[in-house]
């Protein structure tokens, strides 16, 4: 049987059009609006908190979410295959478990994905189990059937990558590289998490990250397992978002003014248009 020709899907992680200043091409308003200007704006799906409302519109959706202990991944795996998503993203951990600790809670992310036959794709972030790299590329060799969301902001910038040899710790990255199956759109410095480029951005930042999305591409595209779409969801997080009756401070975008009382120095809403023109042009070089 012939395995379907792979691609890209452009998503967006709804938290994107949260806390958009006023002089913003994105919407203004609560998640319905976020969701219906994704729409307008072409993409195929959102990943979002609710994703029922998601569905609703008409859109793919994805979801997301949080594993402390074993029993956390069944409940997730379960509820979200019965609403009708079609992956979810997982923060494992807190980084701070033993490696025994770590393997038992992706074991139950394994478990639970076979038994509901529903992706879980474990996501590369700090304050996690995949925070470190040597950890993590040691637990792909323990469980080589685990896959990935591959959020790269973390390890470029937690680990300052640019300091040695890159294109060493690119080689390194590949068991982990080879098995992403979801990806967070966001581009890095050596020191700052999420940063705003320019058309044509050249800078050596922009380049590194073309080349690991690059890889990722290519080993996706060669892989027998990847059900023909690998989901790119662009996720440009706030400064501050209000949600559930309270300020949440995430200190991702950049600011006017250093004390965060000016509002985004830049619009995430276009700059998702850029990210996305990278990744295609990086999908179609793979």
């Amino acid at each position: 049987m012939k395995h379907p020709k792979p691609f890209l899907r452009r998503d967006l992680n709804s938290v994107t059009g949260m806390g958009l200043p006023d002089w913003s091409a994105g919407p203004k308003g609560d998640f319905g609006a976020i969701i219906e200007a994704a729409k307008t704006a072409g993409y195929a799906g959102v990943q979002h908190y609710f994703p029922e409302h998601v569905l609703a519109a008409g859109l793919k959706a994805t979801g997301m979410g949080r594993v402390l202990t074993p029993e956390n991944a069944a409940s997730i795996a379960r509820q979200h295959h019965e609403l009708g998503l079609d992956a979810t993203t997982l923060h494992v951990g807190t980084g701070l478990e033993t490696d025994l600790e770590m393997d038992r809670l992706v074991g139950a992310v394994l478990e639970a994905s076979a038994q509901h036959d529903y992706p879980l794709y474990i996501e590369t972030h700090r304050a996690t189990i995949t925070q470190d790299i040597r950890r993590t590329v040691d637990m792909v060799g323990r469980f080589p059937e685990v896959r990935f969301n591959a959020d790269l902001s973390h390890y470029y910038c937690g680990h300052e990558m640019t300091y040695g040899d890159i294109e060493a710790k690119f080689d390194f990255l590949m068991p982990i590289f080879e098995r992403v199956r979801f990806l967070h759109g966001r581009i890095a410095d050596a020191c700052h998490a999420q940063v705003s480029i320019a058309p044509g951005d050249q800078r050596p930042f922009v380049v590194h990250f073309r080349e690991m999305w690059r890889r990722c591409f290519t080993a996706f595209k060669a892989a027998s397992d990847h059900k023909n779409v690998l989901i790119f969801a662009i996720e440009l997080l706030p400064y501050k978002v209000p949600f559930g009756g309270q300020t949440h401070w995430l200190y991702y975008a950049h600011q006017a003014q250093s004390d965060g009382t000016g509002g985004d120095a830049y619009d995430r809403w276009t700059q998702a248009d850029l990210l996305w023109q990278i990744a295609s042009e990086e999908f179609e070089a793979a």
